[in-house]
């Protein structure tokens, strides 16, 4: 029996005996966040019969508690730290003060329009959206349950698993009033008067940043030696001594071993990470905490095991085309694990659909998957790090403008930074930038990854003067 009708449209059948309704797809798309929402709307537009399902806001985690909302008020805590720089540029304007329910109806309102562009994004390309819990039943079959309850059955013949990422919490704590997830602190009313982030990575640094230029007494907390220590050294040292003059206590190689909460705040005690049995324990006491250790793969394993789809701790295993181990089953985003970047999963989306319904020309480069720090300043990297090259015996030549020499940061009063530029055997190999505008300037080297430009091809860009992009004229 044919699976559409002859104006093209899906037939809908009613299952025997079950009282579910039926609906049939080239393609369903499990969750509306980044990469969910790329992979559903480019294959609509390529022609397409696409569902997308979603049960907690279009545009997924991002939107409602990630990138969007934070990056709202990071914009507010910005501009009101920016304000104590005019008086050198000989602009006088009092007493600086904030709203903070203000800068709370920003970042509601930001949310809002992002959601709704998503929606109107896929409505326009012609995808059918449905919200509730969407269920993975087996290849090609999926349950769709509405919040009242009603349940229908749709099939496909491919089906992409974009379920996202949750806060990953210590073992043995819960999130409550006054120990938070990222989820929680953004809920916040009101700001706390001190707090304690446990975790120097890129949620932690990017809550300390905004926190502390709102007058908020911080206390960040790192199990390693440096901040965000998966990236390139030099930037976590930056980064710690731009945040020690916002006022934040920066304390390293601690590990949290309790906290403890009631009406009047919370306490947490921490202790060297290498203990020698003698240093004592560190007390703190303050306001809330925050657990900011990081995200994880959000998986419904009882149907990964029952298909028998690989995965593991990281997230489900997927080859270079999102396939993973069941034919017609694929993945993106933040449920694969690696770089939980809302940028990476888009790219993955894209390149699924492309793939399935275009000419198969999008790829997914890794190597240029561009990372931003949006602290203030910001921190950015792009392709190999200096640490990674030396692990893999890669030899390279390491060029390192400094912001200090470049007349546009001088004029903006932005004179603090650095780039980090590596190049392999003349090719552009990497790069890591740290300073004002780093999240843009980290664009064109993306590129540059992206196509293996090498020196010569640089030396030939004409860069603008004066502007911050004459940092990359090497």
């Amino acid at each position: 029996m044919p699976d559409r009708r002859a104006d093209g449209r899906s037939v809908i059948r009613r299952a025997k005996g079950t009282g579910r309704m039926e609906e049939r797809f080239d393609l369903i798309v499990i969750g509306g966040g980044p990469g969910g929402h790329a992979a559903a709307e480019t294959a609509a537009r390529l022609g397409a019969r696409v569902c997308a399902i979603e049960r907690d806001g279009w545009g997924g985690t991002c939107t409602h508690r990630g990138c969007i909302p934070t990056k709202a008020l990071l914009a507010c805590s910005g501009h009101y730290a920016a304000l104590k720089r005019l008086g050198r540029l000989g602009i006088g304007i009092g007493e600086a003060s904030f709203d903070f329910a203000a800068m709370k109806r920003h970042q509601g309102q930001l949310v809002r329009i992002s959601a709704l562009g998503v929606r109107k994004s896929l409505e326009a390309a012609g995808a059918v959206l449905k919200e509730g819990e969407g269920r993975l039943r087996a290849p090609g079959e999926v349950d769709c349950v509405t919040p009242d309850g009603r349940r229908e059955t749709l099939h496909a013949k491919n089906v992409c698993l974009a379920w996202g990422s949750s806060p990953l919490l210590p073992a043995g704590f819960v999130p409550s009033a006054r120990i938070l997830t990222s989820d929680g602190l953004l809920a916040l009313p009101n700001l706390p008067e001190r707090i304690a982030i446990v975790g120097g990575s890129v949620i932690g640094v990017e809550f300390a940043t905004l926190l502390a230029e709102l007058g908020c007494r911080v206390t960040l907390w790192e199990l390693l030696d440096r901040l965000i220590p998966t990236e390139d050294p030099d930037l976590g040292g930056f980064l710690a001594q731009e945040l020690k003059r916002l006022g934040v206590e920066i304390r390293t190689g601690v590990r949290m071993t309790a906290i403890e909460e009631d009406e009047d705040g919370v306490a947490l005690t921490a202790e060297p990470a290498e203990r020698d049995g003698e240093t004592p324990a560190l007390q703190w006491r303050g306001t809330c905490v925050l657990l900011a250790a990081g995200r994880r793969p959000s998986l419904d394993e009882d149907a990964l095991k029952r298909l028998g789809i690989d995965y593991g701790l990281q997230g489900i295993r997927v080859d270079t085309r999102q396939q993973t181990t069941v034919p017609g089953i694929q993945a993106v985003g933040d449920v694969t694990g690696g770089m939980m970047l809302a940028h990476r999963a888009m790219q993955q989306g894209r390149a699924l659909a492309d793939r399935l319904f275009g000419a198969g020309t999008i790829s997914c480069d890794e190597r240029a998957a561009a990372a931003v720090i949006y602290t203030h300043p910001p921190i950015a990297r792009v392709g190999l790090t200096e640490q990674e090259a030396a692990a893999r015996g890669i030899e390279i030549e390491i060029v390192r403008p400094d912001y200090a020499a470049n007349i546009m940061a001088r004029a903006e009063l932005v004179p603090t930074g650095f780039a980090k530029l590596l190049f392999h055997r003349g090719t552009f190999a990497g790069a890591a930038v740290a300073g004002e505008a780093a999240g843009d300037l980290i664009a064109p080297l993306a590129l540059a990854v992206s196509a293996n430009l090498g020196r010569r091809e640089l030396a030939n860009w004409i860069l603008p003067h004066p502007s911050l992009s004459e940092l990359l004229n090497v």
